[in-house]
């Protein structure tokens, strides 16, 4: 059980349960940034229940009010894509002091626990759901919570800007300096003008935010990170550090889905894994992570960094 009972009788009351219908309720220890339960009801079903963090603890500027992101995203697409269901929700922050969400239980087992190999068929099926999750559009760029932009060429050097003020805001060292980034980006920044529709973007699809069972994929989780943006920046996370497979491609276009090659799309690619990686290597500090899976970790996220800027570096020259 949580430390603080009222939490408990908050968040079941906020969804309906009554304590007697309630036969465990486990921390989980995946989450990195909000806390996590898992609630088992006694007539088999399952919640999880996610808590943001206490006010003032440390954290990057975008992840601000992600309960408030994630609870959107699973309503928005909910309709084409095996997501949670959103049961409540409190954004007040009377009760608590800080956002709490309650989502129903989906089927099925992390992909990143899965053991190694034949993927195909799951890639194709997840091209499919994440073409679907793409119909989703909107009428602003940028994060839920941020300050809309009514461009992607306005809404996206925001956003880097917000984690290079965090990297420096936390003292974190990057592999080049901040002004490169920037610089770099800027110079390619016109390829963003090709994004004219708001489209939302999960952003966090690594194998780990995927549940399967039985060969078939049950659900799309963890999206606190979405935005509204470019389509394919998701494939900065679907790739994170490999190319784009033909098995997703073709499930992707299957279902309706455009991935264009040309050198204005491979660019703005590029400039999402930039992105992403920031993202990456600055989080750990306000995480606390350390130690040796901390460093290994800095130097591949750095290492894939440091390509994905020198692929748009090359294009300058080119």
């Amino acid at each position: 059980m949580p430390r603080d009972a009222g939490l408990r009788d908050h968040v079941l009351k906020a969804a309906g349960v009554a304590p007697a219908a309630v036969e465990s309720w486990t921390r989980l220890g995946t989450a990195t940034f909000n806390t996590a339960y898992r609630v088992r009801l006694t007539g088999g079903a399952g919640l999880v229940v996610k808590v943001a963090p206490e006010p003032g603890a440390p954290a990057l500027t975008y992840e601000h009010d992600l309960l408030r992101a994630e609870a959107l995203f699973y309503r928005a697409v909910g309709h084409a894509a095996p997501v949670p269901r959103v049961v409540a929700a409190d954004f007040s922050r009377r009760a608590l002091g800080r956002d709490f969400l309650v989502l129903s239980e989906l089927p099925g087992e992390s992909w990143h626990d899965r053991p190694p190999g034949a993927s195909d068929g799951l890639r194709h099926q997840l091209g499919g759901i994440v073409a679907r999750l793409h119909r989703c559009t909107g009428s602003r760029f940028g994060y839920p919570r941020g300050e809309p932009a009514g461009s992607w060429r306005a809404a996206f050097p925001a956003m880097v800007e917000s984690v290079l003020g965090d990297a420096e805001r936390f003292g974190v060292a990057l592999p080049r300096p901040a002004g490169r980034f920037r610089d770099v980006l800027a110079e390619h920044a016109g390829v963003l003008d090709q994004v004219t529709t708001p489209v939302l973007v999960h952003f966090d699809l690594w194998p780990g935010n995927i549940l399967i069972r039985a060969g078939r994929i049950t659900g799309i989780i963890d999206a606190e990170r979405a935005f509204w943006g470019d389509p394919l920046a998701d494939l900065a996370s679907l790739t994170l550090f490999g190319d784009l497979d033909d098995a997703f491609r073709a499930g992707y276009r299957a279902a309706g889905g455009v991935v264009p090659a040309d050198d204005a799309a491979t660019a703005r690619i590029a400039m999402y894994r930039c992105y992403l990686y920031l993202i990456m290597l600055v989080e750990m500090v306000p995480r606390g992570h350390v130690g040796r899976e901390h460093r290994a970790m800095t130097l591949l996220v750095g290492r894939h960094l440091l390509r994905a800027l020198a692929a748009l570096e090359r294009r300058t020259t080119s």
